[in-house]
């Protein structure tokens, strides 16, 4: 086959494109500035993209849907990049961190400790040293993690600010990671939970509350709100056993976004409307609680456009590749190695032939596009419909901005980390 021939294979289906980003002179924009432009300024390829435009847009539909009175917490783990902590400093009401070096960030971003709370089933002296020195709440994962933060608290002479993370026996249907229900490493059992609490109490910590995480990135509104209902339910059954009312409920995310073709993103207005009669009749042991939601993904996967250049372009056993200077060291979930059983199309785009793209009747062909590893793990898009893309062009994975830099293995046959900007 040649280049240019009509494909007769069957294409597999590219992820859709999340909407509100520009085009300019048929390019692919992002804050005012053509993708081209943006590597230009950058210097280099690969590069992560994280739209300003896109994150303020997420967050104000969230406000505007949810109760007033449910907080917003930003999960760090989802995009540690500084210049993205600190833009999200004014829009959320906390943040959440899993590790000693996010503390630092969170320091070096000099949020005020009393919105950041740190989880995570493994934390070692060290991590809950620094939590007890900054004064962030600790979600304590076990009676020995509790056990040894009251140790530490007294060798330093520091009151702890100490919350419960709860594995409840139901888990969120539908949800790409569940992190609740059964035997799990997070969190206490329910069982467990209140002789923890009244521990927590009795040895002179400040009790923060519960911290119940059931599951991520679900797209089924209707098990979101079930599982809204019942960590609500959990949490007044608990606070009774416990004796004393809950100060602070997260209770956790599970928010998911569209990553491929046939997804369907998750109902806002639906997801607030119900949330809004709960907290219309809230049992006393919730009427003062700081409600929140802990959310990632939802609020910067779709904010970030990973940007790779075509280095070479083959033809094997008639199959068009389209070789990238990029690949699963920096997008490990685009290429199906993060999670996921059947590897499918994330959105891609030639980004400066966007405006072909989106044309209904343009003439596109059929290409995979790789990384540069020399693995066959390294696939960015399998058999997909995209304009003709020759060396020197642009390719765009959409859905970026959330476990891409951070959760890859840059480091994998010395290729180093990509690039990052916020536009």
């Amino acid at each position: 086959m040649t280049a240019g021939k009509k494909i007769r294979r069957k294409d597999k289906p590219l992820g859709p494109i999340p909407s509100g980003f520009e085009t300019i002179d048929g390019e692919l924009a992002i804050g005012g500035k053509t993708a081209s432009a943006l590597v230009a300024e950058a210097g280099r390829t690969p590069l992560f993209v994280y739209s300003k435009a896109q994150l303020d847009a997420r967050i104000a539909a969230l406000r505007t849907a949810m109760p007033k009175r449910l907080g917003i917490n930003y999960a760090v783990k989802a995009n540690p990049f500084a210049p993205v902590i600190n833009h999200m400093a004014p829009l959320v009401d906390g943040f959440d961190i899993a590790s000693a070096g996010e503390l630092a960030m969170a320091q070096a971003a000099g949020l005020d400790p009393a919105r950041v709370s740190f989880a995570g089933p493994g934390k070692r002296d060290d991590e809950l040293e620094a939590a007890v020195r900054a004064s962030v709440t600790l979600n304590c994962e076990s009676e020995g993690e509790a056990r040894r933060t009251f140790a530490i608290a007294e060798r330093i002479g520091v009151t702890p600010k100490m919350a419960i993370r709860v594995n409840p026996e139901f888990e969120l249907r539908g949800s790409g990671m569940k992190m609740g229900g059964g035997a799990k490493p997070f969190g206490l059992d329910t069982n467990r939970v209140p002789a923890l609490a009244r521990e927590i109490i009795a040895a002179g910590a400040e009790y923060r509350g519960l911290h119940i995480f059931t599951g991520s990135q679900s797209l089924d509104t209707e098990a979101l709100i079930e599982t809204q209902g019942n960590v609500l339910n959990l949490a007044d059954k608990l606070s009774g056993e416990i004796g004393v009312n809950c100060p602070k409920l997260n209770m956790g995310g599970g928010f998911g976004i569209p990553y491929f073709s046939g997804d369907e993103p998750i109902d806002l207005e639906r997801i607030g409307a119900s949330l809004e009669q709960r907290f219309a009749s809230l049992p006393d042991s919730l009427n003062e609680t700081d409600l929140c939601i802990e959310l990632g993904r939802f609020l910067v996967g779709q904010s970030g456009v990973y940007l790779t250049k075509v280095i070479d372009r083959k033809i094997s056993h008639d199959a068009v590749y389209l070789i990238t200077d990029g690949g699963l060291h920096h997008q490990l979930a685009a290429s199906g190695n993060f999670g996921t059983v059947v590897r499918r199309n994330y959105p891609v785009a030639v980004a400066n032939r966007f405006g072909v793209q989106a044309n209904q009747g343009a003439v596109l062909e059929e290409v995979n596009v790789v990384g540069c590893l020399c693995t066959p793990l390294d696939r960015l898009a399998d058999k997909a419909l995209l304009p003709h893309a020759d060396v020197g062009d642009i390719i765009a994975v959409f859905c970026a901005g959330a476990y891409g830099a951070s959760a890859s293995p840059a480091s994998f046959l010395g290729q180093g980390p990509a690039g990052e900007i916020l536009a």
